[in-house]
């Protein structure tokens, strides 16, 4: 389903649909603990099966989105798919593996070496050395991730050519790797919040001023 296809830039239709990608809210998991990296490693496992902590409103902006989109699409993993039933008001949407996180697993450092999950600590930690050193064991890889990154941009660009906009609630880290695959494409930024939970990054397709 998400083949890379040649794309045709010149032949692209004058109108073309908004492609924004969404954050999901926040889990149902505290980040208020110290681990070593084996600890980080059973976290994010935990963390890939929970859903959504209770109690959340989704902002006002992502069920406008929703209604206006003519395409929504979730990950399959459970805080995603939640998200997208948060914001949805009942509208279907389709679940797509190839939108799950990049794994971003911790480096081995010595188990006396404690931390929290937070995206200044571990997080931050194994997002630099899986991006920039590559490291990833057994996970997938940096270059692999780009590729799927890349297909999935081009999924998702054939979907906004088609005349309406597209809606992806996924993941903070991957959403940007798209993110990226996007402007090299020619589309352009009009909506940034960053990777907080429930924030968004919209992108169209116009000539630069």
């Amino acid at each position: 389903m998400l083949d890379a296809k040649n794309i045709d830039m010149a032949a692209k239709p004058v109108s073309m649909g908004a492609i924004t990608l969404v954050r999901h809210g926040e889990p149902a998991l505290s980040r208020r603990v110290k681990l070593d990296w084996r600890g980080y490693v059973e976290w994010w496992a935990k963390y890939d099966q929970v859903g959504l902590l209770e109690g959340q409103t989704p902002p006002v902006i992502l069920h406008k989105f929703a209604k206006e989109a003519r395409y929504i699409y979730s990950s399959t993993l459970p805080r995603s798919i939640e998200t997208a039933e948060a914001i949805c008001d009942g509208k279907g949407f389709t679940s797509l593996e190839a939108l799950i996180e990049a794994p971003l697993p911790p480096p081995h450092l010595p188990s006396f070496i404690k931390l929290t999950p937070n995206s200044y600590a571990w997080g931050f930690l194994a997002r630099v050395c899986w991006w920039y050193l590559n490291i990833h064991g057994t996970s997938e890889g940096r270059e692999v991730a780009k590729v799927r990154a890349r297909r999935v941009a081009e999924f998702l660009f054939d979907k906004a050519r088609e005349g309406g906009d597209v809606l992806v609630l996924a993941h903070g880290f991957f959403n940007l790797m798209v993110s990226i695959e996007l402007k090299k494409m020619g589309y352009i930024k009009t909506l940034e919040e960053g990777f907080k939970y429930w924030g968004c990054r919209r992108y169209e397709l116009r000539k630069r001023k």
